[in-house]
């Protein structure tokens, strides 16, 4: 196989690729599929990436031992400051299994150093069923959560990061501008109190506490799990750090809502797999 960057008439073909691997590793109908495909990947926005100083765009080829060579992965890293970025990952599901996804991988991080990056992120949305699991391969972990405008929808992309980096995350189209992770001061928190060294909030004259450890990400803020105890041995509920809500719930897919301000959060795959796309 061959990575290399692409030739500005090749993006129908990079379009391609990058809807079938949609189509086969994402929780999104035909339309948002169509949506981002058509907004990211149409000819002048490949042509733009391609000369765009702070953007890498690679592909990989199939290599001559396969008949008809042709494009069957792609991969698009930018540079942020410090920050490389892994933004997007596709491998074709007909050349899946044969290390490309990893080769895309490896070559972009490579290439982000080389170009003066001190650490890579990378961002992966939150309704692709593989990425999570194939990033987590390389020993990132999840590390805040940022809310993107694609194609006129507003998605949630989840931010790995090397682990034990105390580096500050930008985000991206937040109202906020604040990074969605569980390092939020107890201050910050509403509602709550400090009762004993322990964080506690109040649910009709019911103290319950408050887990800083055990947190699920949301979509405007993270989810924390309550107790009864302050042993915390019976589980209560979940605390809700955008407004101070315990009226959270969770459905059959163990996707959590708080309805009082409508921050979210869907429960991922948390699976490993050799390749896929971001």
């Amino acid at each position: 196989m061959e990575i290399r960057e692409p030739e500005p008439d090749e993006s129908e073909r990079i379009r391609d690729v990058v809807e079938s691997s949609m189509t086969t590793s994402f929780r999104l109908s035909p339309g948002q599929i169509d949506g981002i495909t058509d907004e990211e990947f149409a000819d002048d926005a490949v042509s733009e990436r391609l000369e765009d100083d702070e953007t890498v765009l690679y592909v990989v080829e199939t290599g001559a031992e396969i008949e008809d060579r042709t494009i069957a992965g792609v991969v698009e890293g930018r540079l942020a400051d410090e920050w490389g970025e892994i933004d997007w990952l596709f491998v074709d599901p007909e050349h899946r299994g044969k290390g490309i996804g990893t080769e895309l991988y490896e070559s972009m991080t490579e290439r982000l150093r080389d170009r003066g990056a001190d650490h890579v992120r990378v961002t992966v949305l939150e309704e692709n069923t593989e990425g999570h699991g194939f990033v987590e391969r390389f020993g990132l972990e999840h590390d805040g959560d940022r809310e993107v405008e694609v194609a006129g929808e507003s998605l949630v992309k989840y931010v790995y990061t090397e682990p034990d980096i105390d580096v500050s995350l930008p985000t991206e189209s937040r109202a906020d501008d604040a990074t969605v992770t569980a390092d939020t001061a107890d201050e910050d928190l509403p509602g709550t109190e400090t009762t004993d060294g322990d964080l506690t909030a109040t649910d009709d004259g019911t103290t319950v506490y408050i887990d800083r450890d055990g947190a699920e990400s949301g979509t405007a803020a993270p989810f924390f799990h309550t107790y009864e105890d302050e042993d915390r041995k019976q589980q209560y509920g979940y605390y809700c750090a955008n407004c101070g809500s315990l009226e959270v719930s969770m459905d059959n897919m163990e996707r959590l809502a708080c309805p009082d301000c409508g921050n979210d959060h869907a429960e991922r795959s948390k699976e490993s797999y050799d390749d896929s796309r971001l």
